[in-house]
Formats: structure tokens, sequence, C-alpha cells
């Protein structure tokens, strides 16, 4: 039996494919598309999946949608009449878009499913999930347990902006929920907003900025804007926001209470208030993340929790979970935004709506790795890079690895193209960018040459899951990037009094440890556990850079430039490796040298994105 999940129309929209339980296939529309977080019908991606299952759109069992329009205009409407007479303006303007497009939702869907080959007649074969429940479901489901907690947080869905549930071999129950306004990740939002940067793809800009200020406006935070419970519930004060009614995320009375204004642009100079306001906001996020995985244990006695949402991302507050230790084992979902609700709906209503037993995979989770998407052929790759002009050697697998891992310790950057791309927000060895973490320079190069976007920006390990521990102070399975640990402590670099007097972004050029590009200024890094199992080309490569250097860590950030998906297809790979300072691009078998190509070929990447 195939089930088709779908998330759509709002940021993220993704398709993913389930055959008898299991994950065939799944991957976000942007990555056809070129628009980053594209929220059109993901068609790209149902096509795909289709594909990948060798099936039409026809044979399906069941089509899902990841929640329910109905619910969310009704969260709307109750919103507006709450706030009334405010926000009449933000009123008008989303009025008519729901009455013309979202309210009727399910003809829409209707009427681009059958738009695909075969199409899709039959009415009762559609569905519709609950938005909480396709992130619940994503997490519990894929993951390793048997029995878990299972804790959802995001900006909101219809109602829910939190919720906490209890999963038992297929049964999955929420068991409570905060409502909108009352939201972590609105919250967080909201300073991305106030920092500068662009809501729902900023977040990330500001989980690493942090490290650079200090958490001197919490207490402001937990004594005026948020109300935090022991138990980890909310209540967040309406006076300071906008989002309700209004076209902003924070209003004058937010910004009075930190006593600057709004920084609008990211062209405006970003000051040490900027950076000790990051570092405020993570701090409350991570306290209250905390006390909810405290009481969520003390009550329900479970060692195992699963998380999904966009605050799931937060990889900072993700390590300090694990190491809290109120619950032995975590699992994250690897696409914890909306995109991810596309698998989650279809494991909902393979579990849930149609009573079909569970499967666990003996200890290993559900999403192989997270390599859910199209896969190349070496033929096809050759085929497609000699179409496009690139000029490339076919090597074998040992000689492209060993060529490969040379590059990366001759300190040059490695587009490094393989397999099938990874589903979710993180590069994992499929679609990335490479360097040695070794070299001092690599960080800086990397963000102002080839991703060209912000020198504060960290970049993450990839580290062979057997030797993690010699160089982290981690002995965990962290696959998907999603923890953050330190680096251990022999390998720390100490700092002299002059360095440890810098402030802020002038902390950036110091050299932390013996492998500096993945070292943030706290010592910390994001770490990539990578498995023989699920990637045996990149444990490869990495073994073999170990035995050139010692060292078994690579520096892995995602193959593409800031406000770019990642690429996809091997043309996608060369158009970057031509527009950035990418001197080697490796594609299955195929070596491309950046000195062998035409120069005709290059392209100006620094400004063909809008930026994210």
């Amino acid at each position: 039996m195939r089930i088709l999940g779908i998330s759509a129309f709002y940021h993220d929209s993704a398709a993913a494919l389930i055959e008898d339980g299991a994950i065939l296939a799944a991957a976000q529309e942007e990555r056809f598309t070129r628009k980053k977080h594209d929220a059109a019908y993901p068609r790209h991606a149902v096509d795909y999946c289709l594909a990948a299952a060798g099936c039409r759109i026809g044979d399906l069992d069941h089509v899902v949608f990841y929640d329910k329009p109905f619910l969310k205009f009704e969260r709307l409407l109750e919103t507006y009449v709450a706030f009334a007479p405010k926000g009449f303006r933000s009123f008008r303007m989303a009025l008519p878009l729901w009455i013309k497009e979202k309210l009727f939702q399910r003809s829409m869907l209707e009427k681009e499913l059958d738009a695909h080959e075969g199409g899709f007649p039959v009415r009762e074969k559609l569905l519709f999930s609950e938005h909480h429940l396709s992130h619940a479901a994503s997490a519990f489901y894929p993951s390793p347990f048997e029995e878990a907690v299972v804790l959802t947080l995001d900006g909101v869905g219809e109602w829910a902006t939190t919720t906490v549930a209890v999963g038992r071999g297929r049964e999955l129950e929420i068991l409570r929920e905060l409502h909108f306004p009352h939201s972590l990740g609105l919250l967080y939002s909201a300073f991305t907003y106030y920092t500068g940067f662009k809501v729902n793809s900023g977040e990330y800009k500001v989980m690493g900025l942090a490290p650079y200020g200090e958490p001197v406006y919490k207490d402001v935070i937990l004594e005026n804007v948020i109300d935090l419970r022991d138990d980890g519930s909310f209540h967040l004060d309406q006076s300071y926001f906008d989002y309700c009614t209004g076209l902003t995320m924070t209003n004058d009375k937010f910004a009075g209470l930190f006593g600057e204004p709004v920084r609008r642009a990211e062209d405006d100079l970003l000051t040490q208030f900027h950076m000790d306001m990051a570092a405020s906001i993570q701090a409350v996020t991570e306290e209250v993340v905390l006390n909810l995985t405290r009481a969520l244990a003390e009550e329900f006695r479970i060692p195992n929790l699963c998380m999904a949402g966009g605050v799931a991302l937060n990889c900072v507050a993700n390590g300090k979970i694990l190491r809290d230790g109120a619950f032995r084992d975590i699992w994250v979902q690897p696409a914890a935004g909306d995109a991810g609700g596309a698998i989650g709906a279809a494991l909902g209503a393979w579990h849930l709506e149609l009573e079909k037993p569970r499967r666990l995979n003996g200890g290993s989770d559900g999403m192989a790795g997270g390599y859910l998407g199209p896969v190349f052929e070496d033929e096809e790759i050759a085929r497609r890079l000699t179409a496009a002009g690139a000029r490339f050697e076919s090597l074998d697998e040992a000689a492209m690895i060993q060529a490969t891992a040379e590059a990366l310790a001759a300190e040059k950057a490695v587009g490094w193209f393989q397999g099938r791309m990874e589903f979710g927000p993180r590069a994992l060895g499929g679609r990335s960018i490479l360097g040695d973490p070794r070299s001092p320079g690599m960080q800086k190069t990397l963000n102002l040459k080839v991703k060209y976007r912000e020198s504060f920006r960290p970049f993450a390990p990839s580290v062979t899951r057997e030797h993690v521990a010699e160089w982290f102070e981690i002995d965990y399975d962290s696959p998907y990037m999603l923890l953050v640990a330190d680096v251990r402590d022999e390998l720390r670099r100490a700092m002299t009094a002059e360095e440890q007097a810098l402030f802020g972004i002038d902390k950036l050029n110091v050299p932390r440890s013996t492998i500096p590009a993945v070292t943030h200024v706290d010592y910390s890094a994001r770490i990539q556990t990578v498995h023989r199992e699920t990637n045996p080309r990149y444990h490869a490569l990495l073994e073999a850079f170990r035995e050139a250097t010692g060292c078994p860590v690579l520096v892995n950030t995602s193959f593409n430039v800031r406000g770019e998906p990642i690429v996809c297809t091997p043309e996608d790979a060369f158009r970057c490796f031509m527009g950035t300072e990418i001197e080697l691009l490796v594609v299955g078998n195929q070596v491309l040298r950046k000195e062998d190509q035409d120069p005709a070929l290059a392209e100006d990447y620094k400004n063909k994105y809008e930026l994210d």
C-alpha cells in the first residue's frame, strides 16, 4: 500500500511517499524549482516520489495533506475578533487570500493531483491530518523507540504551538497543547526580526550569533515578555508583539524595553547589542525547553524523547537536553520543520487511520540517514555534465576518494555530490561543500568566497562515528547534525590575555583548537556523525582523509550559496561550482578541476539569489 504525504502553501513545501509503512522517498519543492522555501504545491517533488516508487498518481491508496485549512481559518477569524478593531489593515489583506484560495484547498489539491500523469480522480483517497499531529508522527514513527514522549514546538499550526504526546507501538496520542498566540517559535522569530534577520530563515543566524554575545537581557525577557512556569508552560505578553494582527513581529513597546530600534537591514552594522540579544533569546529558549523536558521526564518516566517542529532544529538546545540527562535518549526528526510534516502525514495515516502495525529497524531509525532524494548514476552524470560544457575526469571509486582526500588535505574547497539528496535543511554528505577543519582560514574563506554569507556563521564538522568521542565531548549518534557538543579540552588552544579581551566578532579569527574551522567561539561544534551503514562513500572519504592527515573530521556545509536551495542535479552543482571559488567538484566518480573549465561558463553567483 502506497501513501503520499504533502506539505504546502505556507513555506518549505514537500512530498514524501511511503510503501507499507516504510519511507521510500521525500524531497522539498525548493530543490527542483530553485526557489528558497518554495511554498507552492510541490508538483516536482510529487513527481519525483512517484518515479522513485515506480508508480503513477492514480496508483496511490491515499494522499494526505499535513494540516487542516479550516481550523487555520478559524484561528485567523477568532484572533482578529479578539483583537478588534486593532489589526483591520492586516485582516483586510489576509481575508481575500483565504476566501479565494485557502478555504478551497481541498478542491485546489484535487485539481493539482489530477493534473499529474494518469490523474487522481478518487475524492475519498484524499485525507487531512492536523499540523502538530503530522509533526509528532514524523518524530515518533521513524524513531528507533518502541515507546517515547513526543514534544513538538514551532511557530503555529492550526491552533497549537506546542504539543506533548506519548507514542507506544503504532499508537500516538497528543495529551496536551499550548495554543496561539503563546509560541516559543514565534518568540524566537520575533527576536530574529528585531535583530534584522528574515523570519523563517534567519533563526539559524541568531543561533550562530549567540556565542559572540552575553545573555545580559535574559532576565529582562523573563520578567517582562514571557511568564515561564516550572513545568515549561508559558504565557507571552502580547502587548510587546504585533504578529497577531499586524504586519511586523514586534512593536515600539518591544523596542523601548531593550532601548534600541529594530535593525532594519542586514547591511546595517551588527553591534555587541545584537550579539547580546541573540545570546539572551537563545538562553531563554534553552531554559524553556529544559523546563519542559525535565517536567515531562518526571511525569511520564519514559526514557526516550522524540522532537519535531521548527524549534527542534535548535541544535544548541538539543545538545543541552541530551547532556541534561532527564531523558536517556533523544531522537529529532531531521526535517523537523514543515517539510517533515509530509512524512508525518503519510505515516500518521498508515498507523492511526488504517491501524497498521509499526515495525522497528533493529536499533536504527527509519530515515535511511536522511538520504531520501534523487540519485544519479555515473553514466547519466557524465552525460549531463558534458551537455553543460563541463570538463572532467572519470575515475574509479578508490581513485576518486583518494584524489578528493588529497585536495582536502591541500586546503582546497571541494564540492561533493554523491548518492541520494538529503531531506531536510542540512547537507549530510550527499550535497555538501567540504574543507579541511585544521585550516585557520577555512571558515572565513568558505563564508566570504564560496557561500557569500556573513563571516560570523559557523561551520559544522562531519566525523566518523567511530572517532567522535576522541575529538568532541560526546559519544552519541548525531547523524543529522542536530546536536551541539564542545571540542575536547586537550584539543583546545588557550587564548592569550589580549585575545580574551576581544569582544564580539573580533573573536572570529582567533583559532580556538586544532580544528579551528569547525570550532565556534564558545568551543562548541554542531556534530554530524557519519555511519558506514548509511553513507559508505562519505565514510570512506573521511577515513582516507584520516589516513592522510590523522584527522577524521571534515568541514561540511551545504552545497549552495546564500539564498540558494541546496543543489539537486549535476547541472546545479556545476553552475554553483562555476559561480564560486570552489576549487574541485566531485560528482559521482567524475572529478572536475576549476583550472580545466571554460572561463566563459563562469557565473555571477554572488548576486544571483535573493538574500535569505
